[in-house]
């Protein structure tokens, strides 16, 4: 006879409150601050910074301090942490609630997508590579910065440890693109995101707070790690992203 377990997992106690649902629902599109969260969920600060706390104790959020304005912290979900979870657990209960493998099937129309940062030297540009690595023909992207300069020497070295070259893209003010239409503006920096434009045709816009690997100080290969961990982290998001894109369909 099967044995059956008697508590569910930690992680679905913790989606199971209605308010943490909610929360955890919304980062799942950006990152955002209490006070964003609040308006989002129409709840007191008080009430989401206690549920933040639960989630972050319980490995599903994390916080960062805006680079922009020190005051300000950014929530993020971890995506990564929770899909394993939730794979974890449809695997346990019966192998038809795992991962499929199905490759997902492509949207009717290219989706344009934008990313911004500050200088466009990095962050911004590390992601264009991977969305067009990763997108194909889903996609066509974009990155700018309210400053232009130029890609860092070790966000190319970076990418092309990910077999990625972007040595051929350039740095781009963001004025160029604001009489375009896009689907996503996607903001990889705290100050891009707390000084970001009004795009036409009302884009999604999304927020993903990456601290800017090239304040890292250090020897080569610190510095080197830094971007390399930013690639990986832009990449895990960018898989969750082309997800979305699928999952609109059209």
């Amino acid at each position: 006879m099967t044995t059956l377990t008697t508590e569910a997992p930690p992680v679905f106690a913790l989606l199971a409150h209605a308010l943490r649902w909610q929360l955890v629902s919304a980062l799942a599109g950006s990152d955002f601050t209490v006070q964003e969260l609040q308006a989002a969920v129409r709840s007191s600060q008080n009430l989401v910074s206690y549920h933040l706390r639960l989630l972050r104790d319980g490995g599903l959020v994390r916080e960062t301090q805006s680079i922009a304005d020190g005051r300000q912290t950014y929530y993020s979900l971890d995506l990564a942490r929770l899909q394993t979870a939730l794979f974890s657990l449809g695997d346990s209960l019966h192998p038809a609630l795992g991962p499929t493998g199905q490759a997902p099937a492509a949207p009717s129309r290219r989706r344009r997508v934008l990313f911004l940062c500050t200088h466009n030297s990095a962050r911004s540009q590390m992601a264009e590579g991977l969305l067009r690595a990763h997108g194909g023909d889903w996609v066509e992207v974009f990155s700018a910065g309210t400053e232009a300069t130029r890609v860092h020497p070790l966000a190319i070295e970076a990418m092309e440890q990910l077999k990625i070259d972007i040595r051929g893209q350039q740095s781009k003010l963001v004025g160029q693109y604001l009489n375009e239409d896009f689907d996503y503006v996607i903001t990889v920096c705290d100050r891009a995101k707390e000084s970001c434009p009004i795009f036409p045709g009302a884009p999604k816009q999304i927020h993903w707070s990456f601290p800017d690997p090239a304040a890292v100080e250090g020897s080569h290969a610190q510095q080197l790690a830094a971007f390399a961990e930013t690639a990986l982290g832009l990449s895990q998001r960018i898989k969750h992203l082309l997800l979305l894109i699928q999952r609109a369909g059209e």
